[in-house]
């Protein structure tokens, strides 16, 4: 691994960490390692695995060793326990930045984070049509995607990175079964990213997809859930570097006004 570098920021991101309460303890080597690697620490949801206070709480201890700036979405484990508010404002109480909709700047890099949703890819997306049921969850499919073009909205830096935990794109959700496909992440999320071109997407989810892959106009899109860099690159860390120049990111103010 590299050392750090005053030309480029480098951002280290990982998604399905999955904490329970036996974590405790066992992940603070592998945050500080990221910490050493990077200038910043992405975290793509599933963060715990049930959702509760007690493995939001392990998780801000474990992170306590990190000494640069994290930024994370959640995911739906975070939400099995029904408060995933808990989650966020212990994790917002350890320095964490949590972003539903929001957009942030870090090293003159502008961030937008939301969760996303399921729904499909393509014409194999699902439509709202018929039971109310299917409208609503075609609706909160619709939302997170919107939440996502808001945070892409705010920002007015040169450099740009869209975080989320379900994917935009089918091509790195490729080798897990083609029936679950639907529930791994939705086209809808790929709609903003074309709208407002980033440099690089992150997200998880899909524990045995394809670790890269593009958007319709070209963007990289890295599928970082944990056990997928554990399985494709044995031998070292399971977190993505990533890194982007810092003359350029450093640049104009971070957020549009309002």
């Amino acid at each position: 691994m590299n050392p750090k570098s005053a030309s480029t920021v480098r951002f280290a991101a990982v998604g399905d960490i999955h904490v329970t309460k036996e974590s405790a303890g066992r992940l603070r080597g592998f945050f500080a390692q990221a910490s050493e690697a990077a200038d910043a620490l992405l975290l793509c949801g599933d963060l715990t695995d049930y959702g509760t206070a007690e493995e939001a709480r392990v998780l801000a201890d474990e992170l306590a060793v990190v000494k640069v700036p994290i930024v994370a979405v959640l995911g739906n484990h975070d939400f099995e326990s029904g408060t995933p508010e808990v989650v966020r404002e212990t994790l917002t109480r350890a320095g964490v930045r949590v972003l539903d909709g929001e957009a942030v700047e870090i090293h003159g890099v502008g961030i937008a984070g939301a969760k996303g949703f399921a729904g499909g890819y393509g014409r194999g997306s699902l439509g709202g049509w018929g039971e109310p049921a299917i409208k609503h969850f075609v609706q909160e499919a619709l939302n997170e995607a919107l939440k996502l073009e808001s945070a892409l909205a705010k920002l007015r830096t040169p450099r740009r990175i869209a975080l989320l935990h379900y994917s935009p794109i089918a091509g790195t959700v490729q080798g897990e079964p083609v029936e679950i496909f639907p529930f791994l992440g939705s086209s809808r999320l790929e709609e903003p990213l074309l709208r407002y071109p980033v440099d690089a997407v992150f997200h998880g989810h899909a524990h045995r997809g394809t670790p890269e892959g593009r958007t319709i106009n070209g963007v990289p899109v890295y599928n970082v859930a944990k056990p997928l860099l554990q399985r494709t690159r044995p031998g070292q860390p399971p977190f993505r570097l990533f890194e982007l120049p810092r003359e350029a990111a450093e640049a104009p103010p971070a957020l549009a006004e309002g």
